[in-house]
């Protein structure tokens, strides 16, 4: 017999501002038919990772920097000469420009606001005219990044007005209190001390009792699912909040982050020190919670960034993919150089297609490399959905940086093949394949919206809109 129906949007409340989203269960589906299943939310996500892949380089393909991308690619549409010229901003360098108009295809209005909305924002006011479900975070921005002059160069979802869509969540602490809520009283001097002592699944333990127990509304196998969404969500608490310890058998949890935030890390745009395993831990914890929030249908819409745009790290470490090793990272010593000079963001400006450019390929594959993590992370069996899809299958993810080029001496080569990629949206586009475009990324982005049923278009209205129809499925 079918166990009682429950609600796709059951939260688990708590005190304060908590609120815990259930895994997606059986008992959440309407009835078994085929119609029933297909009722998928509508999302959209844009994720940036910063300084971009030249023309030339994306030329290879998988075979070269998108390697990382190739178990993705059944579900990937790769975009290749997608043109970002119009949001050429006269007095402001491309990184900038480029940045802020990715996902929205409009010049900057100023460097705290975008010309116009992004691609989520529009999905996300049209698909919605009365707001998100209860409970839900309207918009979720997170991110790891250093370099700060300009918001532009590492938000990248913006509301109707240009403006900012929500608050940068730019730690793991601030992104699990914001999808998860938090403790009332974290203003005391001792609160991470009390924070490890207590956890936000404390104050809904009542009702997890009740799933759990025998007048429970759910059969075996979601119990299962309940209990082991707990356990990650525990998981999650302690890794952002510096608890050592990991669960038994399982991986030594990172470190409390000793990256710096803020002010400090852009000490006067020269950049910082960091290692390999510093970046991608930090960044990984991130990746892990954001997917979580859409896994438990927290979010719906938001950015990710990896890395702002002109980014200045010097990193270093030994960068493995595959279990091969692809690059010893050491800019400053492969700079000769300090500061700004002896950062990563140089390997672009000294960018040349009659060379190998190995160091600047080095850093692309291992930035596609946490891209691809993030997207996997939506793409397994615990993202799996009522039609048998996964989320990644299910959403639009629109993948984008902020140059084709690193060259500031000739912005409309530096704006010209800019990188995209895009997920299916349930069906709307083609995937597998490579394409080559050679158009404008207002005319592809608003191709997108129309197809998503979005009414809103972006730029001006009086535009010609020039349909690129390669792109639908």
């Amino acid at each position: 017999m079918r166990p009682t129906r429950i609600h796709r949007r059951t939260f688990l409340r708590g005190i304060g501002t908590i609120g815990i989203g259930l895994p997606f269960l059986e008992e959440m589906l309407p009835s078994a038919s085929a119609a029933a299943r297909k009722a998928i939310p509508a999302r959209a996500f844009n994720v940036f990772f910063g300084l971009g892949i030249p023309k030339p380089v994306q030329e290879d393909g998988f075979a070269g920097v998108l390697e990382p991308l190739k178990p993705l690619s059944d579900k990937l549409l790769i975009l290749r000469q997608v043109d970002q010229v119009r949001c050429d901003k006269k007095g402001i360098n491309a990184h900038f420009d480029g940045a802020t108009g990715s996902f929205t295809a409009m010049p900057a209005d100023g460097g705290a606001k975008a010309g116009g909305p992004s691609i989520d924002q529009i999905i996300r006011h049209d698909l919605y005219p009365q707001g998100l479900p209860v409970g839900m975070v309207p918009s979720l921005i997170a991110g790891t990044y250093f370099r700060r002059s300009r918001v532009g160069r590492y938000v990248h979802s913006y509301g109707l007005d240009g403006t900012v869509s929500a608050t940068m969540q730019e730690t793991p602490r601030q992104l699990f209190d914001r999808v998860f809520g938090s403790i009332p009283g974290n203003e005391d001097p001792d609160a991470r001390r009390e924070r490890l002592k207590r956890s936000v699944l404390d104050s809904v333990l009542d009702e997890y009792k009740h799933y759990l127990g025998p007048n429970s509304p759910l059969g075996a196998t979601s119990k299962g699912r309940i209990s082991d969404h707990f356990d990650r969500i525990r998981e999650y608490e302690q890794r952002a909040f510096g608890v050592q310890q990991g669960s038994k058998g399982g991986p030594r949890m990172p470190a409390r982050s000793l990256l710096p935030h803020g002010g400090k890390a852009d000490p006067g745009g020269e950049g910082i020190d960091i290692t390999l395993e510093q970046l991608t831990s930090e960044w990984r914890l991130l990746a892990d919670l954001y997917a979580f929030a859409i896994q438990t249908d927290r979010a719906r819409f938001g950015s990710i960034t990896f890395l702002a745009a002109g980014e200045r790290i010097r990193l270093k470490g030994a960068y493995q993919y595959g279990g091969r090793k692809i690059f010893d990272f050491d800019d400053a010593g492969q700079h000769r150089a300090s500061g700004a000079k002896g950062c990563s963001h140089e390997w672009w400006h000294k960018f040349n297609e009659k060379k190998d450019n190995e160091q600047l390929k080095a850093h692309v594959h291992m930035k596609m490399g946490e891209v691809a993590y993030f997207l996997k992370l939506l793409a397994g069996p615990e993202a799996r959905e009522a039609n048998g899809k996964t989320i990644l299958e299910n959403s639009l993810f629109t993948i984008s940086t902020e140059s084709g080029d690193g060259r500031h001496n000739d912005s409309k080569r530096e704006l010209s093949g800019v990188f995209h990629a895009i997920t299916s949206a349930a069906g709307r586009f083609k995937t597998g394949r490579i394409l080559d475009l050679k158009a404008e990324a207002i005319d592809v982005y608003n191709t997108m919206l129309t197809s998503i049923g979005a009414k809103r278009r972006l730029g001006d209205a009086k535009r010609k809109t020039n349909p690129v129809n390669q792109i639908r499925a």
